[in-house]
């Protein structure tokens, strides 16, 4: 938990629903189990979600993605959030907030999908579509830049770990990754978050994704990391295949995958462990495809 975190609770989120948008008020309303780090959702009546964030850093995230959003949705090949309402900083909630509508599905669970083939194939064509959106006015991706900013933070991390992984290994992967060539092509739209907590299937495909909050421009690269915290192995190589990616993009977006898993996993060790969990998934299955 963030030392500024604030407690976000139903009874809170009632008055800011009826204060904002009194149209609302009275609809059923309950807090929603998530192993996100950054908002607090609860869902309202039977077609609403109403998201919080739960520090100061999650705020421009917020921002960012009702800004975006409804430029990047319309023709991408599974549903985005809909905003219907935007709530204001007030008395009891000192940053904005908002409304969207309901996404039915759920979250993959990696090492349990359902059509582990179908998802590949829906990820990939996602993927292609974002990045088929004209990139010439978007902002840098959060995750856009060259792969080797990540260097110093997952040296920290590594250290945290010692004990807990195989450092030496991560590090020879890591440092492998480090060596492929960086991204010369123009700047493309990337989700840049396209992680199990972010997607949604219904009946195994693909359905929903949601949290645009690191949507940006920059090297593509970032977009593969589902190959390895959400795919098995088994369909990895169609994945890659229907992306498009050569050796080099590959190799980045590997890169990108252990990093976001080693950087999280000792922050979110004791503090959630759903995350940790699928931080150690993911690194396990880069270090068996790099040994």
């Amino acid at each position: 938990m963030h030392e500024d975190e604030v407690t976000v609770d139903a009874p809170l989120v009632g008055r800011l629903i009826a204060d904002r948008f009194p149209r609302w008020a009275g609809l059923p309303l309950r807090r929603l189990e998530s192993s996100g780090t950054e908002n607090a959702m609860f869902r309202l009546g039977a077609d609403k979600v109403v998201r919080l964030p739960r520090h100061p850093r999650a705020v421009d995230a917020i921002t960012h993605e009702l800004r975006w959003l409804p430029r990047l949705a319309p023709g991408l090949p599974a549903a985005s959030p809909e905003p219907l309402g935007q709530g204001e900083p007030g008395e009891d909630f000192p940053w904005p907030w908002s409304v969207y509508g309901w996404l039915d599905g759920s979250n993959p669970v990696p090492g349990a999908l359902e059509e582990p083939g179908l998802l590949a194939e829906d990820l990939a064509a996602y993927v292609r579509a974002l990045r088929r959106k004209d990139a010439s006015a978007g902002p840098l991706g959060y995750r856009g830049v060259p792969l080797a900013a990540r260097d110093p933070f997952v040296r920290e991390a590594l250290a945290q770990l010692a004990g807990r992984v195989d450092t030496a290994a991560v590090t020879a992967a890591w440092e492998e990754a480090l060596r492929a060539p960086a991204y010369a092509g123009p700047p493309l739209w990337a989700h840049g978050d396209l992680m199990a907590g972010n997607l949604l299937v219904t009946g195994g495909r693909l359905s929903a994704v949601i949290d645009f909050g690191t949507v940006g421009v920059g090297d593509p690269a970032v977009d593969l990391i589902s190959a390895w915290s959400v795919l098995p192995a088994e369909v990895r190589g169609a994945f890659r295949a229907a992306v498009g990616a050569d050796d080099a993009e590959w190799a980045r977006g590997r890169g990108w995958a252990l990093s976001i898993a080693v950087i999280a996993l000792p922050y979110y060790w004791e503090t959630n462990p759903p995350v940790a969990e699928n931080s150690r998934l993911a690194i396990g299955e880069i270090l068996a495809e790099t040994a």
